[in-house]
C-alpha cells in the first residue's frame, strides 16, 4: 500500500506555469535594447565615416582627372616635356602591354598551381610545403618583389619591360593560387564521385567535371589578379622604369602609368599635375570596372 506522503504527492496540483509577464525582466530588456542601438549607432557611424571620405576621394579624382580628360589629348599624344602640352598614349599602352604579359605568365602557374594543390597533393609535404610558399608570396610586399627582380634580371644589365611583366607575375602567382584552391575545395564530392562511378580517369574527371564546376570562380579570382596589378607602382620602379617616348620593345624601359602618375604629381609644373589625375583616374576606372565583372562573373556561377 502507497504511503500517505506519496498519496499527497500524487494528488497535489501541478504547479502553474510562469507566465510571460513574470518572466519578464523590464530593466534587462532596456539594458540590452540600449546596448543594441549603441552598437548600432557605432557601426553606422563608422561606415558613414568612411563611406564620406571614400566619395570625396572618388568625386575628387572624377573631377580634377575628367578635367585632364577633355583639355589634355592624353589618348592622342605622348607624355611631354615639361610646360609643353601632351598626353598619355604611351604611358596607356606601356601599362595594358606590362599588365597583359604579367597575367598572362602568372595565370596559368596559379590555376595549375592551384589545381594540383586541391585535387592531387591530398596532404603530400610537397603540397604543404607549396601552399606554405604561397601564403608567404601572398603576404609580400609588392616593392619586395620589385626588388627581387631587380636583383635577378636588372642589375648589372638594364630596365626592361619583361622584368616589369615577371615582377607583376609573382604578384597574380599567389592570388590566382588561393583562388583556384578555395573555389575547386568548394565543388562537391559527390560529383566527383559521380565521375568516378561512371569510370572517368582523374585527369579527365579533374578537367571535365571539376574545372567546369567552379570556372565561374575561377575566371573571377583571375580578374581579381588582374586588377591588382593594373596600378602596382613599386615593382615598376625598380624594373620596367618609365619611358617618356613611345615604345612596344619589351627588352627596354617602358612608359606606364603608374611610374607616370609618381613622376607627375612629384612635380612643380600644372600641366604635369593635369596628367596625373587623368592617369590615376584611368586605372580607378579600370580597376572598378574589373571588381564589377568579376562580381558579375561570381554571380551568375552562383546556384540558383
Amino acid at each position: 500500500m502507497p504511503s500517505n506522503n506519496a498519496t499527497n504527492a500524487i494528488n497535489a496540483p501541478l504547479p502553474a506555469k510562469t507566465n510571460f509577464e513574470g518572466r519578464y525582466n523590464q530593466s534587462l530588456y532596456n539594458k540590452r535594447r540600449w546596448a543594441n542601438k549603441l552598437g548600432l549607432g557605432f557601426a553606422m557611424s563608422a561606415m558613414v565615416f568612411g563611406l564620406f571620405w571614400l566619395f570625396w576621394i572618388l568625386f575628387t579624382l572624377f573631377i580634377e582627372g575628367f578635367q585632364g580628360i577633355v583639355q589634355l589629348p592624353v589618348f592622342t599624344a605622348d607624355t611631354p616635356p615639361p610646360m609643353s602640352v601632351g598626353g598619355l598614349r604611351n604611358a596607356i599602352v606601356g601599362s595594358v602591354m606590362l599588365a597583359f604579359s604579367g597575367l598572362f605568365i602568372g595565370a596559368p602557374i596559379g590555376l595549375m598551381t592551384g589545381i594540383y594543390l586541391s585535387e592531387f597533393s591530398q596532404g603530400s609535404m610537397l603540397g604543404k610545403v607549396t601552399r606554405f610558399l604561397n601564403d608567404i608570396l601572398l603576404s609580400a610586399p609588392s616593392i619586395v618583389i620589385g626588388l627581387f627582380i631587380y636583383a635577378l634580371m636588372v642589375k648589372g644589365e638594364s630596365f626592361s619591360g619583361w622584368a616589369g611583366a615577371l615582377a607583376l607575375a609573382l604578384i597574380v602567382i599567389p592570388v590566382v593560387v588561393r583562388t583556384t584552391e578555395n573555389m575547386l575545395n568548394l565543388v562537391p564530392n559527390s560529383i566527383r564521385e559521380a565521375a568516378y562511378a561512371l569510370g572517368t580517369p582523374k585527369w579527365k574527371m579533374v578537367t571535365q567535371v571539376t574545372i567546369k564546376a567552379a570556372k565561374a570562380g575561377l575566371t573571377t579570382g583571375v580578374l581579381l589578379a588582374f586588377a591588382r596589378i593594373t596600378g602596382e607602382t613599386a615593382p615598376l620602379l625598380f624594373t620596367a622604369l618609365n619611358n617618356q617616348y613611345f615604345s612596344t620593345d619589351m627588352s627596354q624601359p617602358i612608359a606606364n602609368l603608374p611610374n607616370t602618375i609618381y613622376q607627375f604629381a612629384m612635380s612643380p609644373y600644372d600641366n604635369w599635375h593635369a596628367l596625373a589625375w587623368a592617369a590615376a583616374l584611368l586605372i580607378t576606372s579600370s580597376v572598378l570596372v574589373l571588381n564589377i565583372l568579376a562580381r558579375f562573373i561570381g554571380g551568375r556561377g552562383q546556384p540558383k
